[in-house]
């Protein structure tokens, strides 16, 4: 039985490309507790509010039960449930679950399988995580499911996706002149950038191409946001920051706070700038909530120190 396909290829709804990482996340949730009891049972009632949370910070911005993935991953041949009553799951209902006593775990086959071959369980993770999430937040949702992975087992790109990223990153930073889209952060150790990334618009688990229009230079600090959804791209490419995000430190107002309204810094003439298409997928997937009104500060204040290069108005977008 091939354990990395049943992961790769979970029964998920799409639409229109539309992300439904319910599966997923209660599959990563499980593969964690796996590792603190192998036989243990995750009750209903008790991980209910563990799963919520999980959706809520790296799920799609529409809220969403845990009930369904809880129910419906047996489709899939990785979870089982049963109830005081027997197996079998009540259905999808959470007072349903909730009143049966609904309890789930990996199947017995698949709990054999990671027994005699250790290793299976962070290929199985390495494999979810590439499937579903972009690789910024892959350290970061392993530490809050509480998977205790080594290094290599969260590497999960293969080496001629490694030696493409390597080329698009620096077609993008160039186009970018090399400096963040959102800040105009441009540090260097010699010649060489530090800090700066080439992100996805549209992630590549969702069919993002690696194309220009669909990528963005980004500082470290602001790709991250970008793809927890606490920053956008909207209308005539001005950056969306979420009320959902809340900072009191002099830091949090100056480098995300005061970002709201803004226009992206560059790309520089000649380049597509990021395609409506991405950027409609990014604020209708990924992005939290309404966003925040524009910021009023002095334009001294707009682009970091003395020096910054004059912003430039994005062209018109292609889509």
């Amino acid at each position: 039985m091939d354990w990395l396909e049943r992961a790769a290829t979970l029964r998920q709804w799409t639409k229109g490309g539309a992300r439904a990482p319910h599966k997923p996340l209660l599959l990563l949730y499980a593969l964690s507790r796996f590792q603190e009891d192998a036989d243990g049972e995750l009750f209903y009632s008790a991980v209910e509010e563990d799963l919520k949370r999980l959706l809520a910070e790296y799920g799609p911005p529409n809220k969403t039960t845990p009930a369904y993935p809880f129910h419906h991953l047996v489709s899939d041949g990785v979870w089982e449930v049963c109830t005081a009553h027997g197996p079998g799951s009540p259905g999808s209902a959470v007072r349903d679950l909730r009143a049966a006593g609904a309890a789930g775990r990996l199947t017995p086959e698949l709990r054999a399988a990671m027994r005699r071959e250790p290793s299976l369980l962070g290929r199985m993770v390495r494999v979810l995580l590439d499937q579903h999430f972009p690789p910024s937040l892959h350290g970061e949702l392993c530490e809050a499911i509480g998977l205790e992975l080594e290094p290599a087992e969260t590497d999960g790109l293969s080496p001629a996706r490694r030696r493409r990223g390597r080329r698009m990153r620096e077609l993008v930073l160039t186009a970018y002149e090399y400096q963040c889209a959102f800040c105009g952060y441009d540090g260097r150790i010699g010649t060489v950038p530090v800090g700066l990334e080439a992100a996805h618009v549209r992630w590549w688990a969702f069919g993002g191409p690696d194309d220009v229009d669909n990528r963005l230079c980004l500082c470290s600090l602001h790709h991250k946001l970008f793809d927890k959804g606490v920053l956008g791209i909207g209308d005539g490419h001005h950056i969306l920051v979420s009320q959902h995000f809340v900072g009191r430190s002099p830091a949090a107002r100056e480098h995300v706070i005061a970002l709201a309204g803004r226009p992206l810094i560059g790309p520089q003439p000649g380049v597509h700038p990021v395609a409506t298409r991405h950027r409609s997928w990014h604020t209708s997937q990924v992005f939290h909530g309404a966003p925040r009104p524009a910021a009023n500060l002095p334009r001294s204040r707009s682009r970091g120190g003395s020096g910054s290069r004059p912003q430039v108005s994005p062209r018109t977008p292609t889509g």
